[in-house]
């Protein structure tokens, strides 16, 4: 059975628990792409990772490992959820399906005290995939242009997408919770 399991990132802990917003993994373009994965019989899930304002790797691979990874796994990250998923795979000798990071972000600056991204980027990951794809944006925050920089001179084999004035692939710099280019490049 073919599955998807999208990754949200992380926020500060006054968007996290203010209740006015909705949880994370049921922000911008997630509920979107979620419904329309799983009308293409896509079994999806977009888990709630622990403490997303101060994330730490091994809380968040209990979550990860809970749902079968195998071969017909989509794994697609956004932003920390993004840099999750490279660590994981960096770290873990698993076989996945196709791989999609919108704007990942893997702490450049060092700014996460957690030791969340204290890894080495294994530059063979793609082998491990049916392909990884970055999804990047011209007017991104630094840091994740920083990020990606970085990915893509680790990285053999990245396939990059970019896109102008998309920001940080969030509603309010979309303009929309919808998000086509994503669902396309997931079942292509």
């Amino acid at each position: 059975m073919k599955t998807a399991i999208i990754v949200h990132g992380s926020t500060d802990k006054e968007e996290c628990i203010d209740l006015q917003y909705p949880s994370l993994s049921n922000s911008h373009w997630f509920p979107w792409l979620q419904k329309q994965l799983t009308a293409k019989n896509i079994l999806t899930q977009t888990p709630e990772m622990p403490v997303p304002y101060n994330p730490e790797y091994n809380k968040w691979k209990e979550v990860l490992e809970y749902f079968p990874l195998n071969e017909d796994t989509i794994l697609i990250g956004h932003s920390c959820g993004g840099g999750f998923i490279v660590r994981y795979l960096s770290e873990n000798n698993i076989k996945i399906g196709k791989v999609i990071l919108v704007a990942p972000w893997i702490d450049p600056d060092k700014e996460l005290q957690t030791g969340m991204f204290d890894f080495n980027i294994d530059e063979n990951i793609v082998s491990k995939t049916k392909g990884i794809t970055i999804f990047s944006s011209t007017n991104d925050m630094q840091t994740v242009q920083d990020s990606i920089k970085i990915l893509k001179e680790k990285i053999k084999d990245l396939k990059i997408v970019e896109f102008k004035n998309k920001g940080h692939f969030i509603s309010k710099h979309m303009g929309t919770d919808k998000f086509p280019e994503l669902l396309t490049e997931a079942i292509s």
